[in-house]
């Protein structure tokens, strides 16, 4: 079994064992995919990510995209590729068969997505992007715009791309400049765009921006948004390509990481013919492109998971193998033999550290899935929205607490390997600058947390209804487990820890109740920090409450019956190991790192408001 990317049976766990997704898979929404079929997908993405897609990373980091009057030049060795992918049947995985897609579930996609993203984030880019886009088509475009649009986007032959950053209104997107007239029939687009990914490329023979823009006599902010469809190329009623639809890129950013995907700043109507389709109604663009930045924002998070995952199993691997230094317990010895670095404590620290993390986050994301899926197929409308309302609060989690956790694990992949860790020669450094801008993209990280203060958790519409139901699902996980003949301390602490997450949300309640709206926003931050270390620590604790209880079922078939009969068959038996593996990174976490959840909650419920007090020449 390979490991270079992902471990696949930690992936197979949290899908058969810890989700048992295989109860719900018979339901239509599933497309028919069993177990074995999902499985045999992991297999398949494993070794075209391993094989097509990881060789080619470095090469499309030090070669870069090109910028030469209006065009841009992807490197070479990612066309083989994308034709690679396109023709094996990646493109599309969860669309519609009518639309060229092979209609399966999104936990097909999501793990498709994260071999992708662990070997080659900057390519993978491209049609993430594109799938994307095409699926807020999909959802609110018309019959006309569907057929036109949608079989070229979901066969890789077409981009897409969002474009919603400009000049002076980034994250503050209602300051965005770029207009739209009507014409006749015809919608006029002018302005400019920066910071858009793949918005030109040599990749795809056109590529489909969906822009935000603010329609003539529309009002002020984001209420005044609507969502265009402008091709590069105008597409002809047979879908052929028409005249070039007056846009250009008009440069590219040099940036810190993903040097192999195109930043680009798009001009608009230059000579004033950029022609674009109002996709939906007029002003509602901004409830429109959410559907594609929740999209994007899993994906960011799962893009942080990834990074962190190939960098813990290529530390795994070199620590391994990197000779060093004596054990601690032969350190007076100066001819003991030379070992390995992973006998050493504190490289085992990082190691173990790096396991815990991915293992719960890994577990948090399909956890996520799992509830999408569930709000899909519920019978009960009010089982549906609660499913979905709890789905909604996981998003910012995901994208801002994955990628800031997933750089910090980079990190210590660096760290593990030392000086040849901060040289090209291991794959290591790249994978932290790599993985830095997820915390900046899609929204940055403060802006969700933001999110998940203000709309997620702080739902007043809804009663905080949805943060209160995902409180009462973690209090019934520690009230069924909380008498486990072995493991209850460990169950104690992640039931600790979820009360601690409650008492300081209620804080935040009380401060806003209060009428004091600005102390929730100015703690937001750490806020989602001790949210995410709470659903990490509760998936955690579920793992080792499952692996705990198949690893005794191995003791007990094997007939180990004392500790030393135990370690030797943990030594011999793989499923044994793994097993052993996920109980330590479990009680691990749970002992050493999910305590920061008290620190956390200090500094929330401190009530300091340094951060706003402080005049700006005192900093």
């Amino acid at each position: 079994m390979s490991n270079k990317l992902v471990n696949e049976r930690d992936l197979q766990f949290v899908l058969w064992e810890q989700l048992e997704l295989e109860k719900i898979l018979d339901h239509e929404a599933f497309g028919g995919v069993s177990r074995d079929d999902h499985n045999m997908i992991i297999e398949q993405i494993s070794k075209f990510a391993e094989e097509v897609l990881l060789p080619i990373n470095l090469e499309g980091d030090e070669v870069g995209c090109k910028y030469d009057d209006g065009e841009v030049k992807i490197p070479k060795c990612y066309h083989d590729a994308f034709k690679a992918f396109k023709e094996a049947g990646w493109m599309g995985l969860s669309a519609p068969p009518e639309y060229g897609g092979q209609g399966l579930s999104q936990f097909a996609t999501l793990m498709v997505s994260e071999f992708l993203n662990g070997a080659n984030v900057s390519f993978s880019i491209y049609p993430g992007l594109t799938s994307g886009a095409a699926a807020v088509i999909e959802e609110y475009g018309t019959q006309e715009q569907k057929d036109r649009y949608l079989k070229k986007m979901y066969a890789g032959d077409w981009g897409g791309t969002m474009d919603l950053t400009e000049d002076g209104a980034g994250s503050a997107v209602g300051d965005l400049k770029t207009k739209a007239k009507k014409v006749g029939d015809k919608w006029l687009i002018e302005g400019t765009k920066q910071f858009i990914t793949a918005a030109e490329n040599d990749m795809v023979e056109n590529i489909i921006h969906l822009v935000l823009a603010r329609a003539e006599g529309s009002p002020p902010g984001i209420k005044g948004i609507s969502l265009f469809i402008v091709p590069k190329f105008r597409v002809n009623p047979d879908g052929s390509l028409g005249e070039f639809n007056d846009l250009r890129c008009t440069g590219i950013e040099e940036k810190m990481g993903l040097h192999g995907s195109a930043t680009c700043a798009l001009l608009f109507g230059d000579e004033g013919k950029c022609e674009g389709e109002l996709l939906g109604e007029v002003d509602k663009g901004i409830i429109y492109m959410f559907k594609l930045m929740n999209h994007a924002r899993l994906g960011t998070g799962l893009q942080g998971l990834a990074a962190a995952s190939t960098a813990y199993l290529a530390s795994l691997q070199y620590a391994k193998e990197r000779v060093q230094g004596v054990e601690i317990k032969n350190m007076r010895d100066v001819n003991a033999p030379r070992v390995e670095i992973i006998k050493h404590p504190d490289v085992r620290r990082m190691l173990l550290k790096m396991k815990a993390y991915i293992e719960g986050m890994r577990a948090v994301l399909y956890r996520a899935a799992y509830l999408a899926a569930m709000g899909m197929i519920a019978e009960d409308t009010a089982e549906r929205e609660k499913y979905n309302d709890m789905f909604e609060v996981f998003t910012p989690v995901i994208k801002a607490y994955f990628s800031d956790t997933g750089f910090l694990l980079t990190s210590d992949a660096v760290q593990v390997h030392g000086g040849y860790g901060y040289c090209k020669e291991y794959k290591v450094e790249q994978l932290m600058r790599d993985s830095k801008i997820a915390s900046i993209f899609e929204g940055t990280n403060g802006i969700q947390a933001l999110d998940l203060v203000g709309r997620k958790v702080f739902n007043l519409k809804k009663q905080m209804k949805p943060y209160n139901d995902l409180i009462a699902e973690l209090r019934k996980f520690i009230e069924d487990n909380k008498g486990h003949p072995t493991l209850a301390a460990f169950i104690e602490k992640a039931g600790d820890a979820i009360e601690t997450l409650d008492t300081t949300t209620q804080h935040l309640v009380n401060c806003g109740m209060s009428g004091d709206q600005e102390y929730p926003v100015i703690v937001a931050t750490p806020y989602l920090k001790l949210f995410g270390d709470v659903l990490v620590g509760w998936q955690l604790c579920d793992q080792l409450i499952i692996a705990d209880r198949k690893l005794n079922e191995i003791y007990e078939k094997e007939g180990a019956g004392d500790d030393a009969a135990k370690a030797k068959l943990v030594e011999d038996n793989n499923e044994a190991a793994f097993y052993s593996g996920k109980c330590h990174a479990a009680k691990f976490y749970l002992d050493t790192l999910l305590c920061q959840v008290k620190g956390d909650s200090a500094y929330i419920t401190s009530n300091n408001r340094s951060v706003v007090e402080i005049p700006e020449n005192a900093f």
